[in-house]
């Protein structure tokens, strides 16, 4: 949450931070601001609302010619969305400015600190006590000294781009639980909180570790610990394209990223599903194969979506892996007192690799001596870094706040853990094989319903008034219910439950009424007869129903006021099909509202604060 953008180099900044904002946007649009060291002072403009609002600010202000600044687009904590409370903040003298990304969780105490020592405030929020700290020891120690020195007092977590009036061939950038990437260019560097923000200028890239501290000059660099001993880091290649975070003609990143899905899901098995032997190779857990063979048990921590497909991957993994399965969330799994050992794994699931909670998680999870795994979008994030052993998703850049594409891409991973895990055990070859050459088949039968959004959005524009949904589906699409309602509560503000279809007479058909309509995850499975039984109920009180059902069923129109129907394939693989018509149907509700799907208000891509 919260986007950092930062240039040093011999380019115009203002162009290049600007374009930076732009896409990082979907990492928190309540404001925007800019700091450049122009000659021999630092220009700083902000504007509430999104970057378009900052940029016409600068448009209208003369030429900016400076070639080195930092800029931020806010996710509001602390504070309301406000001028004064947007990055970058400056100390009492205007000389220093920084951006942050992060909590500070002592600022009070720093704060009164400061007050007593005579600094003034001009925001509510706790990143400035940081750059007043630096001015604090900047008054005995020099610029960089004074940065570790503050530092070294705060508690909490933080990525922080800092300049200086006073050394202004300099920015100091450093990383604390909140993720920073050097851009490594022809003496130039761009510095960003994810690499999307970066490869329009170069792939090649540093990442920077907790604890650690950058010096950039024009022309070289320095990375130290936080007791300023130099640290010696590797420069990695971004394993993605310009081409890739564009829209291509779309008009939203959501509807391409969800037609991406055949391709995204074809991308994640190619090389890993063996069909001939119903098998499933992932080299990224070669290294833990003896100890995935000994569990006995998984644990999958995640949040959000993730904690969809994670609850999707319980259902493949004790029915045909035959391993006991908890699903947790992360942001709740470090607060109990979770039974562990070396036979347990923690997976855990992240589109972008740097969720605060779920890092936190796989933390305690390695403290209590547990195999720590990951399924994991982002190349180089923290949680690739810091599990044992994991799986890339290789889904490219999902840009759209509301996740589409990286949630099949995770469950058809966790299908492929499955026949790992599960061919390693008691599951046959025959077993085996039949799940391979399905899945096989998944990525053209996600093309046939892709075909069917117009037809989706006309079903939409029959409920686009409607103000409650309740989503139901049983077994393995449960947890596609749960996406569904919360896809359509991201980005079209529409209030949806999501529940087990056999719970609802236990309270939510309660709610059911005319004005209620329902959605039914009915594919013909082995609780068809049951979902049949619970849409006769919700008709019987006067309910609108919309139905997910398989192609073929004619009964399913007797139940059901409008049907969307999707390819036959095996049970257990249904969710890969049922999730692409509920993603389609919030998408068109949300964009006949009116309403900027990829950025939907409150929320941001990557929750990287608790």
């Amino acid at each position: 949450m919260c986007g950092i953008i930062g240039y040093i180099g011999k380019q115009k900044a203002v162009p290049i931070l600007i374009e930076g904002l732009k896409r990082l946007e979907y990492r928190g649009y309540d404001s925007a601001g800019v700091s450049i060291i122009d000659g021999k002072k630092i220009i700083n403009l902000k504007s509430v609302g999104k970057v378009a609002e900052l940029e016409n600010k600068l448009s209208d202000s003369k030429e900016i010619l400076g070639t080195i600044g930092i800029a931020h687009t806010r996710w509001a904590t602390h504070g309301k969305p406000s001028d004064q409370n947007s990055h970058p903040h400056c100390d009492c003298s205007g000389k220093i400015h920084l951006v942050h990304n992060g909590i500070i969780e002592n600022y009070l105490e720093l704060k009164s600190y400061l007050l007593k020592n005579g600094h003034k405030f001009k925001s509510e929020t706790d990143s400035e006590i940081i750059v007043h700290l630096i001015e604090e020891f900047n008054k005995k120690l020099d610029f960089k000294e004074a940065v570790l020195e503050a530092l070294k007092k705060i508690r909490g977590t933080y990525g922080l781009a800092i300049i200086n009036q006073d050394e202004p061939e300099k920015i100091i950038v450093a990383r604390l639980g909140s993720p920073l990437l050097l851009g490594v260019g022809e003496k130039e560097f761009v510095i960003a909180s994810d690499a999307s923000a970066i490869i329009r200028h170069t792939d090649q890239v540093i990442y920077l570790e907790d604890g650690e501290v950058a010096e950039l000059s024009l022309d070289n660099y320095e990375v130290n610990n936080i007791k300023n001993k130099k640290i010696s880091k590797k420069i990695s290649k971004l394993d993605w394209s310009m081409e890739q975070a564009r829209k291509s003609g779309f008009p939203h990143f959501m509807m391409k990223e969800i037609f991406e899905q055949p391709e995204t899901i074809q991308i994640a098995i190619s090389g890993r599903l063996v069909v001939a032997d119903g098998m499933a190779k992932l080299g990224g857990l070669r290294d833990v194969a003896e100890k995935l063979r000994h569990l006995e048990k998984i644990v999958i921590v995640s949040c959000g979506t993730s904690y969809y497909s994670g609850l999707v991957g319980e259902y493949f993994l004790e029915e045909y892996a035959g391993i006991p399965v908890e699903v947790e969330y992360a942001s709740e799994f470090r607060y109990r007192k979770p039974l562990l050992n070396e036979r347990t794994a923690v997976l855990a699931i992240s589109q972008s690799g740097e969720t605060a909670d779920t890092l936190a998680a796989i933390r305690e999870a390695k403290n209590k001596g547990a195999l720590t795994l990951g399924i994991v979008n982002t190349v180089g994030s923290t949680i690739a870094r810091e599990t044992d052993a994991g799986i890339y998703n290789h889904a490219g850049p999902e840009i759209g706040v509301a996740s589409t594409k990286a949630f099949t891409s995770q469950v058809s991973i966790l299908l492929l853990l499955t026949l790992l895990v599960g061919r390693q055990r008691d599951m046959t070859f025959v077993m085996g094989k039949r799940i391979a050459s399905e899945m096989a088949k998944i990525p053209k039968l996600i093309e046939k319903i892709i075909k069917k959004s117009v037809e989706i959005k006309r079903i939409a524009k029959k409920y686009i008034q409607y103000k409650d949904f309740l989503y139901m589906g049983r077994k393995y699409n449960f947890p596609i219910a749960l996406e569904g309602a919360l896809k359509i509560k991201e980005i079209a503000y529409v209030h949806a439950e999501g529940y087990p279809s056999g719970e609802m007479k236990h309270g939510p058909i309660a709610l059911i009424d005319k004005d209620f309509p329902s959605i039914f995850i009915v594919p013909k499975d082995s609780v068809y007869e049951k979902n049949i039984s619970g849409m006769q109920e919700i008709k019987a009180r006067g309910g609108k129903i919309i139905a997910i059902a398989t192609v073929g069923d004619k009964e399913i129109k007797k139940h059901a006021d409008d049907v969307i129907y999707i390819p036959k394939t095996l049970e257990m693989l249904t969710p890969l099909l049922s999730v692409i018509p509920l993603q389609l149907f919030a998408y068109h509700i949300a964009v006949l509202k009116k309403l900027d799907v990829d950025k939907p208000r409150n929320l941001a891509k990557s929750v990287t604060v608790e």
